[in-house]
């Protein structure tokens, strides 16, 4: 038979170590900051959301941290590639995995080229006839893209004919190039300035891939040998810049490819040591912060949770002082928020702790 509860043995909520809520009361909110702090102490995804900055800030607070930025999905396409900019400026990332896609609507942005508002009363079949490439409500022009293609000849163009190429030395080589003839910002730019490697591992899935298959059929009819590509010296080149570093962070966009490429890593390094004998270190994200509208219960890796990649020894277990916080949500909302909010706080001197 149940038994029924003795309400003299009630909690009080506090007696248990429970954090209390608070009523977000819009007067008092007078900055970015002050917002999300505010809906920090509510509930659902406002909570998610201010746990997320929090998460933010202790990472780029951390200086022993190497903070990996993961980025999937049309962000540069929907204008959040400043975002990116202004993260990379700052120092609060040394390392960013992203898609090749992204990569080439920045590009195309960066080169002063626009994107457009979809006008619902264009069919589909009319955008194609016209060259215009829809991603949801958003315009890519098909020649835009070539003019992608013309930046990526010209960055290669220095390049020896016996080179070796990756992803990381392609978007290297579009970062320099930018550098020489963009005045403006561009996310590239700003990672050659600083010394952020860029990886794209799913590289040939994008228009930047086509690109480069492209560029190799033009200097087979020049006479000149195509360039060989490895997508493997990213992962070696990754997994030495870790091997490097005690504490790691990993704030993500979506999910996808480069989500899971570089999560990978401390399972790889894991395998090595077990497999080859070798002498490697562990390497397990210690932060992690990511912003997706994806449930979990899908089964995919985008929905995959935090909590279940501690079990393929990907995280730092939260007893162990892993700290995460998962927001679903649109980046396009969620992203801009986080960020002006984390940026106040270094501005005003104040810190959550």
């Amino acid at each position: 038979m149940a038994k029924a509860r003795d309400q003299t043995q009630y909690g009080r909520g506090l007696d248990d170590g429970l954090h209390p809520l608070a009523p977000l009361d819009p007067s008092q909110t007078t900055s970015v900051d002050a917002l999300v702090r505010a809906m920090g102490e509510t509930a659902f995804g406002g909570r998610r959301l201010g746990e997320a900055a929090d998460v933010l800030e202790a990472m780029v607070r951390d200086p022993e941290c190497f903070v990996v930025v993961t980025i999937s999905g049309a962000m540069t396409i929907a204008k959040q590639g400043v975002l990116l900019c202004e993260m990379i400026d700052r120092g609060w990332v040394q390392a960013i995995v992203t898609t090749g896609a992204l990569m080439t609507h920045g590009l195309s942005e960066s080169a002063g080229l626009l994107h457009f508002k979809h006008r619902a009363g264009m069919s589909d079949e009319e955008l194609y006839e016209k060259g215009y490439n829809r991603v949801y409500d958003t315009i890519e022009l098909e020649k835009s893209l070539d003019d992608v293609e013309r930046i990526l000849q010209n960055a290669l163009d220095d390049v020896p004919d016996d080179s070796v190429l990756s992803s990381r030395a392609v978007t290297r080589q579009l970062g320099l190039y930018l550098e020489r003839t963009v005045p403006g910002r561009a996310i590239l730019k700003s990672a050659v300035a600083h010394g952020v490697p860029v990886y794209v591992p799913a590289f040939t899935d994008s228009e930047l891939g086509l690109d480069l298959a492209i560029h190799n059929q033009l200097r087979l009819a020049q006479g000149r040998s195509a360039f060989a590509f490895d997508p493997f010296l990213d992962l070696y080149d990754f997994a030495d810049r870790i091997r490097r570093q005690e504490t790691l962070g990993i704030f993500t966009i979506g999910g996808g490819v480069p989500r899971n490429w570089a999560q990978q890593v401390g399972p790889y390094l894991e395998i090595l040591r077990s497999r080859l004998g070798s002498d490697e270190p562990v390497r397990r994200y210690r932060y992690a912060a990511r912003i997706c509208p994806e449930p979990e219960h899908w089964g995919g890796l985008s929905g995959c949770s935090y909590a279940e990649g501690v079990s393929w020894g990907k995280f730092v277990p939260e007893r162990e002082g892993g700290r995460f916080a998962e927001v679903f949500a649109d980046a396009t909302i969620a992203w801009p928020l986080i960020v002006r909010a984390v940026i106040e706080r270094f501005e005003s001197g104040e810190s959550t702790g």
